[in-house]
């Protein structure tokens, strides 16, 4: 198995434990999972709120806005940090699409390893585009 088909196996049987965990709404569950993007990362849950890591081990990404239940409302998209709020919803799918929103475009599915890894891994790539485009020149 490569490392992309384990870290995707790892992913899908955590979204199977945060569903059987019961602590995050089904419907926002169910939202999430139904968006591609949010489906290929390693879903973890804090305080009710509903998070996603682009690594598959702790110490997890905190770079993915976040969703909670709201006081007042169904849902708060915040994040990635905590001082950060992104915006109400009113539905589970509001507040997915407003996480979506605020992601960037070349964000793939989750690595397998620690978000330290992650970024060693992101660093290597970028250091491979940069030289391809000075051999290219």
């Amino acid at each position: 198995m490569d490392g992309y088909a384990a870290a995707e196996a790892v992913v899908e049987a955590r979204w199977q434990a945060v569903r059987d965990d019961g602590r995050v709404q089904v419907e926002l569950l169910e939202a999430a999972y139904g968006e591609p993007r949010l489906r290929s990362w390693f879903p973890w849950i804090s305080m009710g709120e509903l998070h996603f890591s682009r690594c598959t081990e702790s110490p997890w990404t905190w770079d993915v806005p976040y969703v909670h239940p709201a006081v007042g409302g169904p849902y708060l998209v915040a994040g990635p940090l905590r001082n950060q709020v992104v915006g109400p919803a009113a539905t589970a799918d509001e507040a997915v699409a407003l996480v979506v929103q605020h992601l960037p475009a070349e964000w793939g599915p989750a690595f397998l390893g620690d978000r330290e890894a992650l970024a060693a891994h992101e660093a290597a790539a970028r250091r491979d585009r940069a030289s391809e485009g000075q051999e290219s020149s």
